[in-house]
């Protein structure tokens, strides 16, 4: 599985039989440039805000995902957990369960709030954690650290932070990296990762 990054909360996620892409954004909105003639057989939405729910971006008559629900895409698992996006937003955000490749990868959305005990045991045995650590929107970097001990992932790769021409007041992701005494980590284009090469250690990967 090849994992990579479009900013913001936006990864193309490639397997054997299928390409995901979570929360596309609409450029106008967020500052950001949003890569043409992007491909993918699904698109998840965690929520309806232009910077998560720009489906149009995507080509290839995906299947779009955008609320919770179970659901079987060519052989790709997906639920989708209902939570609060919180920090005085009053809408639905939805964390989704991806699994696919024999990985299993959580992707928490604009996440405004700690989870309660339930919901974190709904993602006992998570892989990869896509998890927002900005602030402002979504949960900071102290309550990112908090949750990450709580889950337990293998590879956590974090988002919603600030990055060069975002028009949102976010911390950037080196707040995070100091926050889990990670300092040194350095971004790379993409990721690969399959079931037998997880880190016996916990592993932030930071994505371009």
């Amino acid at each position: 599985m090849d994992i990579t990054s479009f900013g913001h909360s936006s990864f193309k996620i490639k397997g054997k039989a299928a390409t995901l892409v979570t929360d596309p954004f609409d450029s106008s909105f967020t500052g950001l440039r949003f890569p043409k003639h992007i491909e993918a057989d699904i698109v998840t939405v965690s929520h309806a805000h232009e910077d998560h729910n720009a489906v149009f971006q995507i080509e290839g008559n995906p299947f779009v995902v955008s609320g919770p629900g179970e659901y079987e895409i060519k052989g790709i698992g997906i639920v989708g957990i209902p939570s609060e996006h919180g920090n005085g937003v009053k809408e639905i955000n939805t964390i989704y369960r991806i699994e696919m490749d024999d990985l299993s990868i959580v992707h928490l959305g604009d996440l405004g709030r700690m989870l309660t005990t339930e919901e974190v045991d709904e993602l006992d045995g998570v892989d990869i954690l896509m998890i927002p650590v900005g602030g402002t929107y979504t949960i900071d970097a102290q309550q990112a650290a908090k949750l990450i001990a709580e889950i337990e992932p293998s590879i956590v790769i974090p988002m919603h932070y600030l990055r060069q021409g975002l028009k949102f007041d976010l911390s950037p992701v080196s707040v995070f990296l100091k926050e889990m005494g990670q300092e040194m980590v350095t971004a790379q284009p993409k990721v690969s990762v399959s079931k037998a090469k997880l880190p016996e250690q916990k592993q932030i990967i930071v994505l371009e």
